[in-house]
């Protein structure tokens, strides 16, 4: 890796790695602040500021952003999730300026029109129709919901229809001020591209940004609760999450927890799949994963089967999360190991992953993780490690359960906790 980062007078943090023999450079600014940031009276409203970016400045409309970055053959976007936002592009690397340019123009000088605001608006709520038009992304807000019971971090990101009508121009600007100041924010750059240039660029044209807010975001934290939450729906699936509390960024058994969903449920060769699409044939999508936040963490199996097969999918997999608080093979964690490995060289040959990575990682610890010191960590997990952290996850903690669609033949919540709280799987919801 050649990354070199340079923290700026504003406080400004400049990031970026060098691959000159590429012809394309990859660059953003991501921001530490997402829609946990977000008071009660602004659910929804980082979502919404991520959108308004883009709707005009006070040197260009909406449609002059759009064209001015395509003329070059570029690409913009950008993205809002719980603790994080990101406003990245891509151009060769003649334009990088460009779209350095573009970036801190929607940044620092974003207009906030009315009109735009109430198109904007309209977009939105129809994105949230949308959202919940769709039986996947449902069932794993009201997973969240449940699982962080009445907090900022269990709320849909997108909002609430009635919230989002009720958003104006003063309010944006507040939240912005608020959460976009230099020193929660990165700005990152990977590709053909000079790292000192490119700082002389940042600094020119960010130099309106705040420096210190007046009021320092802060959030409470998370308390995990969990529970049951279902949704009738007239569907031919029904979508399942059954999940636990996971690890935080910076806990001990967070990567060992990445390394226990991949071995349980992370590709064709994983426990679940095998067991429950191949062998059992229940359903045609099957996979576990591990999400970190800050002070938290999700572990969580999701599958979709239907009304039939339903009785038997919840008891194949408890079993086989029996199973890993059992037995763990070295071959299967060797399998994990090289499929992270790979997953992080082949990030390493695009730029866009690379920037990504790089901001994450400056994000959650302030600096740039060499891949040989990822792999250090993950080589010292072990059989045991895994084992009692499976039977510590499954088994020790509130389980959360969602579901949408055909749910009238899935076991009560009572029989589904009973079977994760006893050494073997019940034989009340085994069925």
């Amino acid at each position: 890796m050649n990354v070199e980062i340079t923290r700026l007078p504003s406080g400004l943090t400049v990031v970026t790695e060098s691959m000159p023999h590429l012809e394309s450079v990859a660059l953003g600014v991501w921001i530490k602040s997402g829609s946990r940031n977000e008071t009660a009276e602004e659910h929804g409203i980082a979502h919404l500021l991520e959108h308004m970016a883009f709707k005009g400045t006070a040197r260009r409309s909406a449609r002059d952003i759009a064209e001015e970055i395509e003329d070059v053959g570029g690409e913009l976007n950008a993205a809002t999730s719980t603790e994080t936002t990101s406003y990245y592009a891509r151009v060769l690397k003649d334009h990088v300026p460009l779209a350095v340019d573009i970036l801190a123009d929607i940044l620092t000088e974003s207009a906030f029109d009315e009109e735009e605001l109430r198109r904007e608006k309209h977009v939105i709520l129809q994105e949230i129709g949308a959202a919940n038009d769709t039986p996947d992304d449902v069932v794993f807000d009201k997973f969240s919901e449940v699982a962080y019971r009445d907090q900022t971090i269990g709320r849909a990101i997108l909002g609430t229809p009635e919230r989002v009508k009720s958003f104006t121009p003063t309010q944006i600007r507040g939240y912005l001020s608020r959460n976009y100041t230099t020193d929660r924010m990165f700005v990152v750059a990977a590709g053909a591209v000079d790292h000192q240039t490119f700082c002389k660029q940042v600094e020119e044209r960010f130099a309106g940004l705040p420096q210190v807010a007046s009021a320092p975001p802060v959030f409470d934290a998370a308390r995990y609760i969990g529970g049951d939450i279902r949704e009738e729906r007239d569907l031919m699936d029904t979508q399942v999450l059954l999940g636990f509390e996971g690890k935080a960024y910076h806990m001990r058994d967070f990567y060992c927890s990445q390394i226990l969903a991949n071995i349980l449920g992370g590709g064709m060769s994983s426990r679940l799949f095998q067991e429950v699409r191949e062998h059992r044939g229940l359903c045609y999508s099957v996979y576990a994963f591990h999400w970190g936040f800050s002070d938290t963490g999700i572990f969580g199996i999701h599958a979709a089967t239907g009304a039939d097969d339903l009785p038997k999918l919840i008891p194949v997999i408890i079993d086989e999360l029996h199973k890993a608080a059992d037995t763990i093979h070295q071959v299967e964690i060797d399998r994990a190991r090289a499929q992270i490995r790979a997953q992080l060289l082949m990030g390493q040959e695009s730029p866009a992953a690379r920037a990504g990575q790089i901001a994450r990682q400056m994000m959650l610890y302030g600096r740039s993780i060499p891949n040989e010191e990822m792999m250090e960590r993950l080589a010292g997990i072990t059989t045991e490690r895994l084992t009692d952290l499976a039977g510590r996850l499954f088994f020790d903690t509130v389980p959360t359960l969602s579901a949408v669609g055909p749910i009238e033949k899935l076991a009560p919540m009572s029989d589904i906790a009973a079977a994760l709280s006893s050494p073997v799987p019940s034989a009340k919801a085994a069925g």
